[in-house]
């Protein structure tokens, strides 16, 4: 017996199939920022990096701060223990727009940000024989210090880094109580590659690879259902249609088109309204979904092996909720726990295994309940994906000076560390610390084509080497792993995984079928034809 999903969890996962997509994007945390607005020049061609700023004060470690370095000046060590330690001094006047009132013997210099030009505070530091220069910002954010118009050439031979608001009050007071204050300046290097894009990319892969069978199995259990009707001659068979695709979803053209337009409206509402209550909301929302499709995804599984499978058809009646089975009931409890624990704690280190759990099994929620019926819905799918990509992540930054998909995933101006619409995995090599992370649409959307190529083949009794699955899901994980390898290129900026993943796919299935000759029927029905009832539909190795 093919098992049936209760209403409620198919209402459920069909409003999160609009809230997953906007988390679609792959990040490995931003460390070194580029900015445009000004052509780079001789003395002023650096990439703006972070900046660690250790200190101590009296001869004691306090705190280390972060900053970000100057478009211009001489590049910082790249390992603390190369790196000086400094005394610091408070610059007087404060702007530093003037020659300090006493001569500088090498120290580090603090001076507020404002009344003159960046290179201009510079200039003055180091006539004055300052080593480096710290410049305090007006607010809690970093600014991009670049070049003034005009200022052809550079010839600036000190370290320029600018350090929030708190920051650079804090040292000012331990300076202002005559506290001795020494720190170094150094901008650790990110590996090449992380193990956490490893885990990341090995995760997503097998998401879709268990989601991609489970369903196959589903739509086979189905077939083999209809076709027993139809061999007894049963009256039943025409009502087959309904029932065995009860609580699944076809997406057509104009839902798939409607799709990215409605699922851009709420990104922006994302954006505009992004605030800490706001995140609570989705957290919330994030549990409920999570603890029905962990449900679902577990009695599935459980239901899988034919030994148990009789265990799920016993039912009681619960108030409100209908007829539920006693295994639903039995997992109930651990799955509503484990979500309630994971959103008391998820501010805690730890707490990403538990938003990857909750997330895997709503990504294979939805891939049972929502499929392409055929490789055109596909192909419109996809595209308008792959536009919605490109736009939210570069083209947004036209119109709101910041990329849209960039800020919703990170969660800023929210208090949170990121949104719960992503996987992540801490990165363990990075001395920078943070996360990997990939959106949830970045592995629902392909996967809904990888998903369809598996039910195909085994409907159409095709061998492995002969079908369109093992093609769809090897172009799956190279446009994945190209999509990490930029990543690594542009230095962490977050990367529309789609951008690389959507022609690796539609342009696998198109050129496999062409070439096999089946491309008319995936384009059309998605189905092959199954003239004899009595076939045995059978996966092939």
């Amino acid at each position: 017996m093919i098992r049936r999903r209760s209403y409620s969890s198919y209402l459920l996962v069909l409003g999160f199939w609009l809230y997953v997509y906007s988390g679609s994007l792959v990040s490995g945390g931003d460390i070194v920022h580029h900015d445009d607005t000004l052509p780079k020049r001789p003395g002023c061609n650096n990439n703006f990096v972070l900046v660690k700023v250790p200190t101590r004060v009296n001869g004691k470690e306090k705190e280390e701060y972060v900053g970000v370095g100057a478009r211009f000046g001489p590049t910082l060590e790249s390992k603390e223990k190369h790196a000086t330690l400094i005394k610091l001094a408070v610059a007087d006047p404060p702007d530093c727009c003037s020659t300090p009132k006493y001569k500088l013997t090498g120290e580090v210099i603090l001076v507020h940000r404002g009344n003159c030009s960046f290179t201009t505070k510079t200039k003055v530091a180091e006539a004055a024989g300052a080593s480096a220069i710290l410049i305090i910002n007006n607010s809690t954010d970093l600014f991009k210090m670049v070049c003034e118009k005009g200022e052809d050439v550079l010839d600036i031979n000190i370290p320029v880094v600018m350090l929030p608001l708190d920051a650079g009050s804090s040292l000012r007071k331990f300076v202002d109580a005559n506290d001795t204050v020494t720190l170094q300046l150094y901008s650790p290097k990110r590996p090449a590659v992380d193990v956490a894009e490893v885990f990341l990319w090995l995760m997503a892969v097998g998401t879709i690879l268990c989601a991609s069978y489970w369903s196959a199995w589903t739509a086979r259990e189905e077939a083999i259902e209809q076709d027993k009707l139809l061999k007894d001659g049963s009256d039943e068979h025409l009502q087959v249609s309904t029932t065995s695709s009860r609580g699944v979803v076809e997406i057509t053209v104009i839902s798939a088109i409607l799709f990215v337009l409605v699922a851009s409206c709420f990104l922006i509402m994302l954006y505009k309204l992004m605030s800490f209550w706001f995140i609570e909301v989705l957290v919330v929302l994030f549990c409920i979904g999570g603890v029905e499709d962990k449900m679902g995804t577990e009695v599935g599984f459980i239901c899988s092996f034919r030994w148990f499978r009789s265990i799920g058809e016993f039912y009681v009646k619960v108030p409100f909720l209908g007829a539920v089975s006693y295994l639903t009931l039995a997992i109930c409890p651990f799955c509503i726990v484990s979500a309630v624990i994971w959103a008391v704690y998820r501010q805690y280190s730890f707490a990403w295994i538990g938003q990857d759990i909750l997330g895997i099994s709503l990504i294979i929620t939805v891939l049972q309940i929502v499929r392409v019926p055929n490789l055109k819905v596909g192909v419109v799918l996809l595209s308008c994906a792959f536009m919605y990509d490109i736009f939210w992540v570069f083209v947004s930054k036209w119109w709101f000076r910041e990329s849209v998909m960039i800020v919703v995933a990170r969660g800023d101006k929210s208090g949170e560390d990121g949104i719960p619409m992503l996987l992540k995995i801490p990165r363990m090599f990075d001395p920078w610390g943070g996360y990997s992370i990939i959106g949830f649409g970045d592995i629902i959307l392909p996967g809904l084509l990888v998903t369809f190529a598996l039910r195909y083949d085994w409907l159409a009794n095709k061998k492995l080497k002969s079908g369109y699955f093992l093609g769809a899901m090897s172009a799956y994980g190279l446009g994945l792993l190209i999509t990490y390898i930029a990543l690594n290129l542009m230095d962490g900026h977050g990367q529309p995984a789609l951008l690389y993943i959507v022609p690796f796919i539609l342009g696998t299935l198109i050129v496999l079928g062409h070439k096999r000759g089946d491309l008319e029927t995936l384009w059309t029905t998605g189905e092959p034809e199954r003239p004899c009832p009595h076939v045995r539909l059978q996966p092939q190795s």
